[in-house]
Order: structure tokens, then C-alpha cells, then sequence
């Protein structure tokens, strides 16, 4: 089963500042058919205006990644943690019993990045924030684990989440092709960063996503160059 979400059918919530899609409810937007997708809570593509961002606020018993689209968002937490993480690199904070930060746009344009929620496999984890470059050639042509909760992917250089899921990265040229199958009764969210693909037949385009499940195999064919994520959960 292939659920395709328009990029233009996301909810939009634009605060000026802050111009937000949600691929689930979120904050002020609540629909009982989309409030995740197994573990997966919560996918937000978000444009952060120059010099805007997020004030201090607190989080506990999640798992939050931020994957950088454009630009870049600086980082800084109540453990003292602080960091610049920029397009195409990757930021992984997991809340546990608690934890404050803000999240800044400190450039002079425009910052575009998905924030992902994971519910964590256990309440109570330490605290902890993390980030790390991907460069976009060491995905070319094939997915590489981002983020996971899965000993061989972070023995590979993923970075940790506490919770059984993996998000994976793929730059595809056009006309190439990459496959993935994921295990027997996972939930595989997969959203396009960019260009065009073609998804067992289904033609999806840049900030589309497709909630999957119950496939043996997911196919994926880029019609342009593209930029594709895919996290797959329990």
C-alpha cells in the first residue's frame, strides 16, 4: 500500500517568519488520519525566514532529527551543546527526560529543512544532541543511514537514535534507480528533498511524501536528479 501526500495538499501554517507544512497533525492542526505512521510522529518541512527561529522550549521522550535542505540552523541546548548544522548534514536530539533548546536561522537567507519526530523505543533516556555532515556524493546512486537506532548502521557512521527506525539518504542522477525492502509489517515514510521520481509507478515530485506499507520491495526511478529520505519504523 502506497499513500502518496502531495506537497500541495500538506496542511500549510505560515507565521511570516515561519512558513510550515505538516505530512502529520501538528502544533494547531489535528486530523485523526494522519497523526503519524507507526512510530514516526511527526514530519514537518519548514522555511525559516532569515535571522528568525525558535525561541528555548523543551522537549522530553522523543526522538528528533533535522535534516537541512538549504542553508543552515545554529543549535543550542541546556546542556551547554552548541553547533552549526548545515544543507545536507544532519542533527539528531534526543529528548529523554528532558531538555531545552532553540533552534536559529543565523544566516542572511532563507533556511529549508524536515524536522522528524520518532517515538523513542523506552521513556527516560539521557539527554543527548548530535550532528554530522553526509556530503551528498557519498549517497550517490544508493540509500546511506543518516540516523538509526540499528547497531550496524551507526557502526557505519549513522548517527544514534534510540528507537528501532533508520533514516536513509539517496541522491539519484536521472535515470538512475535504487530499490529498498524494508522487513515484513514496517511503516516507511518517504519524502522527495528534491527533483523527480517515479515510486513503483507512482510519479511523486521535490516535497511530496508517501506513507508505505505492506510492499516487498520499493522501487524508485529518478525522472530528474533528486534528493530522496526514507525512514522506515517500526
Amino acid at each position: 500500500m502506497i499513500d502518496p501526500r502531495p506537497f500541495e495538499s500538506l496542511y500549510n501554517a505560515n507565521h511570516g517568519w515561519l512558513n510550515a507544512r505538516h505530512h502529520f497533525s501538528f502544533a494547531d492542526y489535528h486530523d485523526d488520519k494522519r497523526m503519524g505512521w507507526g512510530s514516526i510522529r511527526v514530519w514537518n518541512d519548514d522555511e525559516i525566514a532569515a535571522g528568525a527561529g525558535f525561541p528555548p522550549h523543551p522537549h522530553s521522550d522523543m526522538e528528533i532529527i533535522t535534516y537541512v535542505r538549504e542553508g543552515a540552523i545554529t543549535h543550542q541546548d541546556s546542556l551547554g551543546n552548541q553547533g552549526r548544522t548545515e544543507a545536507g548534514d544532519v542533527q539528531v536530539m534526543s529528548a529523554g527526560t528532558g531538555i531545552r533548546h532553540a533552534e536559529y536561522n543565523a544566516e542572511d537567507v532563507k533556511t529549508t529543512l524536515f524536522q522528524i519526530w520518532v517515538y523513542p523505543d523506552a521513556r527516560g533516556h539521557t539527554p543527548r544532541w548530535g550532528a554530522k555532515p553526509f556530503p551528498k556524493t557519498d549517497r550517490a546512486g544508493k540509500f546511506v543511514a543518516l540516523a538509526s537506532g540499528f547497531e550496524d548502521d551507526i557502526e557505519n557512521g549513522a548517527l544514534l537514535i534510540h528507537t528501532p527506525a533508520r533514516l536513509l539518504g539517496a541522491t539519484l542522477l536521472k535515470g538512475q534507480t535504487e530499490t529498498y525492502a524494508p522487513e515484513k509489517g514496517r511503516y516507511v515514510y518517504l519524502v522527495l528533498a528534491a527533483g523527480r521520481v517515479r515510486l513503483n509507478g507512482i510519479e511523486l515530485k521535490a516535497r511530496d511524501g508517501a506513507a508505505i506499507t505492506d510492499e516487498d520491495l520499493i522501487s524508485l526511478e529518478a525522472l530528474e536528479d533528486s534528493e530522496i529520505l526514507l525512514l522506515d519504523a517500526h
